[in-house]
């Protein structure tokens, strides 16, 4: 009887990926703008994956901790959305230890909060689902601040949120509210967080460009007071990585290999002439692979229930 391999590691990096895919679609990649348009595809298809549900292997737990008057915190740049998320009293402490549930409510709820400075132990969570991006608002600082300045005063306001985050230099800096001058668009960005995200508080010079970031964030209400030291916990979905340069393997499990290439072969057919009368059979198979590995990747746990009930007073 022949030995098996005894490997279990079989992947595929881009260019095995892209051969196999350029096969299927009934062509061959010849030319460095094959594999590029073929990366170019895989990254629209790993886009697109984000649409069709949760995927488990993109799921990362995470911990903020919160600060007194900070109600607004950054997520990673690459986080889709969250999935779960709680409060946690007591920290590491085995003996008080505390987690406790936290509601995610629409902007239009947090919007009709009167007092969103109000602080206690936050019991609700709004989620901006922004992309991370850096947008130019046309704005200088007109002073010079410190490492610790909690106010930042620009020549332009124009544009920016009434709270959110700015990027001056390579900080990024968390503001509570605008205050603008009557009759200018000079104003002041008031209770100022330095250094979120991961960046290094600094101090920065008068004339220095400021950005507003886009950064994916939650908003937790009450704001946190320090009555007790407060986490919040959470699960979040991020995005797959990149395709990348070529000799690296994809951020995918194996059991979406045959998903991943049935469906970057149909992306292909739809680009090469010899590939369109294969495309509907290619769509097929695509969507078939899809429905297997998707139905594979779920939680295996029991679903339990319990109705909620809310009881008015009269």
């Amino acid at each position: 009887m022949a030995n098996t391999s005894g490997a279990t590691g079989f992947n595929l990096d881009l260019t095995e990926l892209v051969e196999e895919a350029f096969e299927r679609a009934g062509s061959e990649m010849r030319t460095g703008y094959d594999l590029r348009t073929a990366r170019r595809s895989l990254n629209i298809m790993f886009a697109d994956w984000a649409n069709r549900g949760i995927n488990l292997w993109t799921i990362e737990p995470g911990i903020i901790n919160l600060v007194q008057g900070q109600n607004t915190y950054p997520l990673p740049n690459d986080t889709i959305d969250l999935l779960e998320h709680l409060i946690r009293t007591g920290g590491n402490n085995t003996a008080t230890q505390a987690d406790l549930t936290i509601t995610r409510i629409s902007v239009s709820t947090y919007a009709t909060i009167p007092n969103k400075i109000q602080q206690a132990r936050p019991i609700q969570i709004w989620i901006q689902r922004y992309n991370g991006q850096t947008s130019p608002i046309s704005a200088t600082l007109t002073t010079t601040i410190t490492s610790t300045s909690t106010s930042v005063v620009l020549n332009d306001v124009t544009g920016l949120p009434a709270s959110g985050f700015v990027k001056i230099d390579n900080e990024i800096i968390n503001y509570g509210y605008i205050t603008q001058n009557t009759n200018a668009v000079t104003g002041t960005l008031y209770n100022c967080f330095r250094g979120q995200q991961n960046t290094i508080a600094v101090g920065h010079t008068a004339a220095a460009t400021v950005y507003w970031q886009q950064v994916p964030a939650v908003t937790v209400w009450p704001t946190p007071d320090n009555a007790q030291s407060y986490q919040l916990v959470y699960w979040r979905l991020r995005r797959t990585q990149d395709a990348g340069g070529g000799v690296n393997i994809m951020d995918v499990p194996f059991r979406f290999i045959p998903c991943m290439a049935a469906g970057l072969s149909y992306y292909i057919a739809g680009k090469v002439p010899t590939g369109m009368e294969r495309l509907p059979m290619l769509k097929q198979q695509y969507d078939e692979a899809w429905e297997l590995a998707a139905y594979e990747d779920h939680e295996k746990a029991a679903l339990r229930l319990v109705p909620r009930q809310t009881y008015i007073g009269r």
